[in-house]
């Protein structure tokens, strides 16, 4: 292959690629039926034209036919008046009319032939217009449903780039992360809540531990009271010390709580 061939083939695919990115549906289905109309109109000025050329050529054999007639009339006179001569010329006269006839006879027949399948023709064509004129409107309602898909197809395929789409999904990620920082927060005070009753709890259990000791003391005073005097028992005043040391070091102990 040649290097002008392989050139003309790289620029004939070019060309191609271009006219066929260039192509809209719509527009070519209505240039089509345009150029069918087009073609409808010549196609009846066809059919106009042959159908006039075959009546001009019915009067022209209807005339030699007239003529043919005519000069056999009068070669019968001239044969009549006894003028032989006479009677050939018009007997050649008449043969060239009735040739003439013949042929247009001939000719005639072959032109309405033609009329015939010039307006077979033509209604084949008006058919076939009606028909595209349907099937235009099907194919147009078709090329905009697919041109509307097409469209929604990239709207959608634009949504994971588009600054709007990002934007709902930085605020979302904001809000999910304000939740994660109030649950958290809800579960700090809850836990703070929860240290507060086990200190009271704790406090409680002191303050019973206390109470007991108290009332341990207040029996033993009691019963050391109720000592027969014959039997004393001598107090020991050491032990009753460590016992309020005890008590002020508990009472200091619950003070810091």
């Amino acid at each position: 292959m040649g290097l002008f061939d392989r050139i003309s083939r790289v620029v004939r695919a070019n060309m191609n690629d271009l006219v066929s990115k260039a192509e809209d549906p719509e527009k070519i289905l209505e240039q089509a039926l345009m150029d069918m109309q087009e073609d409808l109109i010549q196609l009846r000025q066809a059919v106009a034209t042959a159908i006039a050329g075959q009546k001009r050529i019915e009067q022209q054999m209807n005339q030699a036919q007239t003529q043919a007639t005519s000069w056999q009339q009068r070669a019968q006179l001239a044969l009549q008046k006894g003028q032989e001569d006479l009677a050939r010329q018009a007997l050649s006269r008449k043969k060239t009319f009735s040739e003439t006839a013949l042929a247009l006879k001939t000719q005639l027949d072959q032109q309405a032939g033609q009329v015939d399948t010039l307006k077979r023709n033509l209604v084949a064509l008006e058919g076939k217009i009606a028909e595209a004129k349907t099937k235009k409107d099907m194919l147009k309602a078709r090329a905009q449903a697919a041109k509307a898909q097409e469209q929604l197809q990239g709207a959608v395929g634009r949504l994971g780039t588009n600054s709007s789409m990002a934007a709902f999904e930085r605020m979302e990620e904001k809000v999910l992360q304000m939740e994660a920082k109030a649950q958290a927060t809800a579960e700090l005070a809850g836990t703070n809540l929860e240290s507060q009753f086990a200190a009271l709890e704790a406090g409680g259990d002191v303050e019973d531990e206390l109470a007991a000791m108290k009332a341990q003391l207040a029996g033993g005073t009691t019963a050391t009271t109720a000592l027969p005097a014959g039997d004393p028992t001598p107090v020991n005043v050491s032990q009753s010390s460590s016992v309020d040391a005890e008590l002020e070091a508990l009472k200091r102990e619950l003070d810091s709580l």
